[in-house]
Parts: C-alpha cells; sequence; structure tokens
C-alpha cells in the first residue's frame, strides 16, 4: 500500500472512530486510533500515516510527533471535503 492509499484508509478510520462536526470535519483522538484495533492490523506506522496526512492538510493536530500515551489527548481534525461543507450547509438551511 502506498501513501496516498494509506492516506485514504486513515481518512476511513477517521470518520469510523470519530464524531462528525457541525463544520462536516470529524474530530478523534490519537489515543482512540492507536488503541484500535482494526487500525493496528491496517497501519504499520499510524504516526507516519498522521504526519504524512498533515503534511497534505487533510488533518490537523498539535504537534509533530505523536506518541502513545503522551498524546493519547491530542485531537485529530479530519478537515471537511468541499462537497461535505455543501451538504452541511444545505442540511442547516433545511
Amino acid at each position: 500500500m502506498n501513501v496516498d492509499e494509506e492516506v485514504e484508509r486513515l481518512k476511513e478510520e477517521i470518520q469510523r472512530l470519530g464524531k462528525v462536526q457541525d463544520d462536516g470535519s470529524y474530530k478523534v483522538t490519537f489515543g482512540v486510533l492507536f488503541n484500535d484495533d482494526r487500525c493496528a492490523n491496517i497501519f504499520e506506522a499510524l504516526v507516519g500515516t498522521l504526519r504524512a496526512a498533515k503534511k497534505r492538510k487533510i488533518v490537523t493536530y498539535d504537534g509533530e510527533l505523536l506518541l502513545q500515551g503522551v498524546h493519547d489527548n491530542v485531537e485529530i481534525v479530519l478537515k471537511a471535503t468541499p462537497a461535505a461543507e455543501v451538504a452541511t450547509t444545505a442540511a442547516a438551511k433545511a
């Protein structure tokens, strides 16, 4: 699996484990991602995949390097896609 594929899988897992926000983004803590069995089986290097996604401006989180235990409560935000923002705006107007 290449980096782009891993980032796409990461997006799916954040959507599965996270909570949708009013703006269409998803929020999950690092601890929830790191300790999830499915994520452990998918990602050999979760921290590396997160860094790649952050570099591509797909996710945001505080800090550069996340470590299990120390950073379990750090929130990772999957940014809303333009399509999700449109759907959220349309739902709010309805």
